[in-house]
């Protein structure tokens, strides 16, 4: 995700909506695995702005890769 103009330019933050969309989930849910500590990484940058790294996105869906419904993945150890 990086800018096509300026490849050394930073990775543009997303907002809940936003990531969201990226992930699959609606901002609601998104919203409520923050409060329970089970989302992706964000941060907070304001008393209520929260923004999302990409990185950050893509590294929280790598880490739920599973290969059946009964792994229990690398969270569970």
């Amino acid at each position: 995700m990086q800018n096509a103009a300026n490849p050394l330019a930073k990775p543009r933050m997303l907002d809940t909506s936003e990531a969201a969309e990226y992930l699959g989930l609606s901002a609601s849910t998104l919203a409520k695995m923050r409060i329970a500590g089970s989302g992706p990484a964000f941060r907070k940058i304001g008393p209520r702005r929260v923004v999302y790294h990409p990185d950050d996105l893509a590294a929280w869906l790598d880490a739920s890769r599973r290969r059946s419904t009964s792994d229990k993945g690398e969270r569970s150890k």
